[in-house]
This record gives C-alpha cells, sequence and structure tokens, in this order.
C-alpha cells in the first residue's frame, strides 16, 4: 500500500522516530556491542543574546552514534515500502 499525498513531513518524522529508537537501543546494548554506541555530537554551543528585555539562548546539538544510523536507514526503508 502507497502513502498518497505523504509529504516531507512523514519522511522526517519516520527518520526522527528511527534516529531516537536507533540511539536507544545502542545506548542499552553498548555494554555488549561497544561499536554500536561508538558516535560523535556535532552543533553549536548554546549561546544568550541579552537585548536587556529580552534575553534568548539559541543552540543545536545532533549526537548520532552507529546504531541511530541504522535506525535512520530502517526508518527510510520503512517509508519507501508506505
Amino acid at each position: 500500500m502507497r502513502v498518497q499525498n505523504s509529504g516531507g513531513l512523514a519522511l522526517l518524522v519516520l527518520l526522527l522516530i528511527g534516529a531516537i529508537f536507533g540511539s536507544i537501543i545502542g545506548a542499552a546494548l553498548g555494554g555488549i556491542l561497544p561499536i554500536l554506541a561508538y558516535g560523535k555530537t556535532i552543533g553549536v554551543d548554546p549561546f544568550v543574546v541579552d537585548l536587556s528585555i529580552l534575553q534568548m539562548t539559541f543552540g543545536l546539538k545532533l549526537s548520532l552514534n552507529l546504531s541511530g544510523i541504522i535506525g535512520l536507514f530502517l526508518a527510510f526503508v520503512i517509508y519507501r515500502k508506505l
């Protein structure tokens, strides 16, 4: 069955879910298979913009391990099969 009018939002949600579940599985099995927990973190450290009456904090970090990448791949395969 093919999903009709499935835009980028469905793909984004599936990829996000795949990365989260993959990372959780990698953290849980990291003691048994350490390669699954291997990963890198990229991003920008939080920084503050203080405008006297308004203070904003911006930052973004992406931490992905090997099992998270596998989860992304599996989510993409599932998306293609829908």
